[in-house]
């Protein structure tokens, strides 16, 4: 039977080497489990707000130690997935990792380009609940900035960015086969912001999940295809020239009827106004 899996790589690799022959296992089992299925090669320069998060300590170095991405929404402040700083993903809580860092400004992992800036501190969400995935972000405080032209705008709710139909980019370093292929290169797929409703329908509870439209929104296309999976949890989807999901969840990648779920940022907008205003470099 099919369930719903998160979009992150949860356990380092025992072998760093060959990293491609060695399927990342999820938290459960996943049979084609994809960063972008069905997407295509871009340079950093085409969503320069795409970050990697990395812990060569955890993951190994055949990749920079990439597991999830992360969005720049200012200078000093990435915002990713909740679930990519669960214990199980780190091995500690993440103010006790000991090299959690945000590689910025990078097409290839490995490449000498950009910047590996040290995370500072990070803090999740505190009305997140890794039962449902329903608020799954979380807030990291870099120790030095990246370039104003690296950020993305984050659309609050009313933005017609959410309007279904809406064509929309998702990015990120995650498997594009399903089967183990994890990418050096950045990779971007394009999808459409589907209705709540056809969402609800796709994930109505159980194994395959439960949609909650209030924190999240789904993406994709309804006969399957294009998706985000597997090593892209955190990262952007981005529409309009504006940050409207981070990749969370779903069931398989790019299946038929089974669309990518993302937490909707204006959820995050919300909960950080309420809390610290929107985010900033004071």
């Amino acid at each position: 039977m099919r369930r719903s899996v998160a979009r992150a790589l949860i356990r380092p690799l025992v072998v760093a080497a060959a990293m491609t022959a060695i399927p990342l296992v999820g938290a459960v089992p996943a049979a084609s489990d994809s960063v972008v299925v069905g997407g295509f090669p871009i340079d950093i320069s085409q969503a320069p707000w795409t970050v990697a998060l990395s812990s060569r300590d955890r993951f190994g170095g055949t990749r920079a130690g990439q597991f999830c991405g992360g969005v720049a929404v200012a200078r000093t402040t990435v915002i990713t997935a909740a679930h990519c700083l669960a214990d199980d993903v780190l091995g500690a809580p993440p103010d006790r990792a000991r090299d959690l860092t945000v590689i910025a400004g990078r097409t290839d992992l490995l490449s000498a380009r950009g910047a590996e800036i040290a995370v500072r501190a990070a803090r999740i969400n505190p009305r997140y609940d890794a039962a449902t995935d329903s608020g799954d972000f979380a807030v990291l405080t870099l120790a030095k900035p990246v370039p104003q032209s690296a950020v993305v705008a984050m659309a609050d709710a009313g933005d017609p960015a959410y309007t279904p139909g809406t064509r929309a980019v998702v990015s990120g370093w995650g498997d594009t086969t399903g089967a183990g292929a994890y990418p050096r290169r950045l990779h971007a797929a394009r999808v459409r912001v589907l209705p709540d409703d056809l969402c609800a329908r796709a994930y109505p509870g159980g194994e395959d999940g439960t949609y909650r439209a209030g924190t999240m929104l789904c993406a994709g296309e309804t006969t399957g295809g294009p998706d985000a999976c597997q090593g892209d949890s955190g990262g952007p989807l981005v529409a309009g020239g504006r940050l409207i999901g981070l990749v969370s969840w779903g069931s398989g990648c790019g299946w038929p009827g089974s669309p990518g779920v993302y937490t909707r940022v204006s959820e995050v907008v919300r909960e950080l106004a309420s809390r610290h205003g929107r985010p900033g470099d004071a």
